[in-house]
């Protein structure tokens, strides 16, 4: 067995099993919270919250696999963290495909749901936003999770946007625009996961 695998401290030990109870608490809120805001979002005809939903959907899996890849060799967190970039710029292409359908349909959402559950969102996201500050600065892995989450809060104030727009205006485009400004930081988000989780398993490779 590598010395990647056994070498671990008994700081790196607590620091694992800290990290777990986090992921844990996160899973739960965002698989939670997915159920919520698909519901929501369909009800609403609401393309941004139908969005979000989906992303909830996305990081209560990155969390489980996070979970799964917690205290093993950096190739495998690096791995695991670039099945998630993927998964995210996967999602961010999803949001532009819906969000073009929306156009094409002229769809108007109901801007009282979009609120009402967009606060419940954005309180969800700011609890797990606060419990993954501490690992905001790990590996490529750790760093993909706190990226979601970090995405996730700025995504909910958009979506808060768009349905006081949809109020005011009495029409679907603010809904458009939030959904795919959210597809844009999917992207970069992504992008830079990828990125960072590539130049790891380099670094693997090499030594």
């Amino acid at each position: 067995m590598s010395a990647s695998c056994c070498n671990h401290t008994p700081e790196d030990q607590l620091r694992d099993s800290r990290y777990r109870r986090v992921l844990w608490a996160v899973l739960v809120i965002n698989a939670a919270m997915f159920l919520v805001e698909i519901v929501a979002g369909l009800a609403s005809r609401s393309a941004s919250l139908q969005a979000d939903a989906l992303d909830f959907l996305a990081d209560a899996a990155n969390y489980g696999i996070s979970l799964f890849v917690v205290g093993m060799a950096l190739r495998y967190r690096s791995s695991a963290a670039l099945a998630k970039g993927v998964t995210m710029g996967l999602f961010g292409l999803w949001v532009l495909v819906t969000s073009f359908w929306h156009v094409v349909y002229g769809t108007v959402p109901e801007a009282a749901t979009m609120g009402a559950v967009g606060v419940a969102a954005l309180l969800a996201n700011a609890a797990s936003f606060a419990l993954l500050w501490a690992y905001r600065a790990g590996d490529s892995n750790m760093r993909s999770v706190w990226l979601c989450s970090r995405n996730d809060v700025i995504g909910n104030f958009a979506v808060l946007l768009a349905a006081l727009g949809v109020f005011k205006a009495g029409q679907g485009w603010p809904d458009i625009l939030v959904a795919t400004v959210m597809a844009g930081f999917a992207l970069q988000g992504a992008w830079l996961i990828i990125r960072i989780a590539l130049a790891e398993l380099q670094v693997r490779h090499v030594h």
